[in-house]
């Protein structure tokens, strides 16, 4: 896990969209894009659209188009993994 994706997760712990992660995490938005991606793939990031309820499964094609409009959310290996680091 990358510095970045660690600073996402660590405010992940309560669905959080992507512009309110973007003023938290300082990073850059294609870093937080990036840094996104990489933690989806890794099923440690779960995203929600069109609303925090409803949960989208992460398609690599779609990602960068919706990303902005998604809420995120820690997985329980995502949060396992932070803490353990």
């Amino acid at each position: 896990m990358t510095d970045p994706e660690f600073d996402i997760l660590d405010e992940l712990y309560f669905v959080t969209s992507f512009r309110d992660l973007l003023q938290k995490t300082g990073l850059s938005e294609v870093a937080l894009k990036q840094g996104l991606r990489g933690l989806l793939e890794q099923g440690l990031v779960r995203s929600f659209w069109p609303d925090p309820d409803t949960e989208l499964a992460y398609e690599e094609s779609s990602f960068g188009a919706i990303s902005q409009d998604c809420y995120y959310l820690a997985s329980k290996e995502g949060l396992l993994q932070h803490n353990t680091r």
